[in-house]
């Protein structure tokens, strides 16, 4: 039988603590330092309580090491995994191979309770490197967000031992993970040390080789947002076994309806195929809202590659939310309007719009202006009164919700409750009682006395006050012949005493014994390699790493993303015949230029300095 895991963002010991009590099998979290995301670092100390929750529940905790390191950042580091190890962590992600050379050296004599999962920074998309990666020691190859369900699948049966964790909602980078330098370049951010600037959710002119300007101030590279809620279980049937949530940097209202969303639709598929699937950690979850994924920040959503190459995956007009579509204008007051449509309002909801010309269908995108928003002061049914009247409503204008007062509220409180399921069994011994779940048991003695009547009922009534603690009695099993007087204060002490070994943490690892990799590798055209120790794991005489060595004509970014594609004009896919001369180029509005180069062998955009 599979386990199904969804992994949810962790920004810190509370998020973490929602993402399980909604439904995550695993959270993931950054430590002090070295995280994909700088500014969403944790104290182990707080990483250890996580475990500690998690753990009760059968869950699991992963900690981000996925930057690249610097040679006098080694040696915290390796001080860093030795904390971790001590705190419970049960794996880690990583993108620069020195870490590898540390755990191997580190955990040479020991088996070690954390695992190793390749991150996606270190570019997955084939089944050649996943195949290398699990050679050299990681139990787990976090996909390439770009790839499609079918390759997954082919991935999965080259190499079937592999665990494969693929990214299944949330921002999507316009680059292959690790591949981009672009930040790096623009504004000495590097995206591989965690402080990504975001380069792709700027605005752009494309040009062509004559300097005629074809698309003007829009956000090119900007993608919407996944979501594959509706394909996981096509995932699952191509071997991927856990499904990510991106959202280290959201709110934990994000977390919280994202999380319980997902989860959600996995029960549903297991309960179709019980004998194929369950979840990966134990538990069930009980909500105060309903998960909606539209009332969760969202650039618009798409499944991406999922199925193949698709025209509407870009979001032109704006990086920012735009939320759920809510309906049109359709009359206007001096101070209010009203909204042609089904959804209700409250006061306080966030509404925007993209300005068009009011003689248009306003669902042109080229006539689109960038996205506004007002704050909805106070709503009477379909009129609403903003704080101030937005410039640009007009008749037939759409409109989007992107703050959605009441699902605020909901969420802000506390939202959910996850209990685990167990069964009670109260036997009597010679010397006293017995109370067990399962494997666990507990024994008090007491000098049996015969009850002068009926103790069923309270001894149901006293064993099931599980209250706050993680467990819910489904039964209680008590022989028919049962019938002693027990103190209500000694079934209490029962329960208490078993309850407490029951929440001890649920064995959630396995050792994994260390090995030196025994396969050579220089990557081909891969500029992260930055630290001694990588640098003697690869067989090569200094750091490559673009950090330290920037060089002219170089790769910034390789996107799968391509614009021909998305403006229409890919003949290789039936598109119209370019009408400019290339090469193309991506202009900043400071004049900044970086050329674009189609590689349509690999179906893919490269962004060259």
């Amino acid at each position: 039988m599979k386990s199904l895991e969804l992994l949810a963002p962790a920004k810190n010991l509370e998020y973490g603590i929602a993402a399980i009590d909604h439904g995550a099998d695993a959270v993931y979290i950054g430590a002090q330092r070295f995280g994909a995301r700088a500014s969403a670092g944790n104290p182990v100390a707080d990483i250890a309580r996580l475990c500690d929750y998690a753990h009760v529940f059968g869950a699991k905790v992963y900690v981000t090491i996925n930057t690249i390191l610097y040679d006098d950042e080694l040696e915290d580091t390796r001080q860093l995994l030795a904390e971790l190890q001590q705190a419970g962590t049960d794996a880690i992600l990583v993108q620069d191979m020195a870490l590898l050379s540390i755990y191997n050296s580190q955990f040479s004599t020991l088996n070690s309770q954390i695992a190793l999962h390749a991150s996606t920074q270190t570019d997955n998309r084939t089944a050649e490197k996943v195949r290398w990666l699990h050679d050299i020691g990681f139990r787990r190859v976090v996909l390439a967000r770009e790839l499609s369900i079918e390759e997954v699948r082919a991935i999965h049966e080259a190499v079937p031992d592999v665990e494969l964790e693929v990214f299944v909602h949330g921002a999507l980078c316009v680059s292959y993970s690790g591949l981009c330098y672009a930040s790096q370049h623009c504004f000495h951010r590097s995206a591989n040390r965690g402080e990504c600037a975001q380069f792709c959710r700027m605005p752009f002119d494309l040009i062509d080789a004559d300097g005629h300007v074809i698309e003007h101030n829009r956000h090119l590279l900007s993608l919407k947002d996944m979501n594959q809620i509706d394909n996981l279980e096509q995932l699952a049937e191509a071997g991927a076994t856990s499904f990510k949530i991106e959202g280290r940097l959201k709110d934990v209202s994000y977390v919280k309806n994202v999380t319980a969303a997902y989860s959600e639709r996995l029960n549903q598929i297991i309960s179709r195929y019980p004998d194929k699937y369950r979840r990966a950690s134990l538990g069930r979850c009980r909500y105060t809202f309903t998960p909606n994924l539209q009332k969760t920040f969202n650039r618009g959503y798409t499944t991406y590659f999922a199925h193949g190459r698709q025209p509407d995956i870009a979001s032109f007009d704006t990086p920012k939310a735009i939320g759920e579509f809510v309906g049109t204008v359709k009359e206007l007051r001096r101070d209010s309007f009203t909204v042609a449509g089904t959804a209700s309002f409250a006061n306080g909801d966030g509404l925007c719009f993209f300005p068009s010309n009011p003689n248009s269908s306003g669902k042109g995108d080229r006539e689109r202006g960038s996205l506004e928003g007002f704050r909805v002061n106070r709503a009477e049914g379909n009129r609403l009164y903003p704080q101030h009247m937005p410039q640009g409503l007009h008749p037939g204008l759409r409109l989007y919700r992107n703050f959605d007062q009441r699902q605020e509220q909901l969420l802000s409180k506390p939202s959910a409750e996850r209990k685990i399921p167990i069964t009670l069994s109260l036997r009597p011994t010679p010397d006293g009682f017995c109370l067990s779940s399962g494997s666990v048991s507990v024994e008090l003695p007491f000098v049996h006395q015969t009850a002068e009547r009926p103790q069923r009922e309270n001894v149901i009534r006293q064993l099931t006050k599980l209250g706050s603690t993680p467990f819910e009695c489904t039964t209680v099993d008590i022989p028919d012949t049962f019938n002693y007087f027990i103190p209500s204060s000694l079934l209490a002490d029962l329960r208490r005493r078993l309850v407490t070994k029951l929440a001890q943490p649920h064995e959630t690892h396995e050792a994994h014994e260390a090995h030196l990799p025994h396969l050579p590798h220089k990557p081909h055209d891969f500029h992260n390699i930055a630290n001694r120790l990588a640098c003697d794991f690869y067989g090569i005489e200094r750091p490559t790493a673009y950090e330290l060595n920037p060089t002219d004509n170089a790769k910034l970014m390789q996107c799968r993303h391509c614009l021909r594609y998305s403006l229409g004009f890919c003949v290789k896919n039936g598109g119209r015949r370019p009408v400019w001369h290339e090469p193309l180029f991506l202009r900043l509005t400071d004049g900044r230029r970086f050329r674009l180069e189609f590689d349509c062998k690999q179906c893919q955009m490269n962004v060259v300095l």
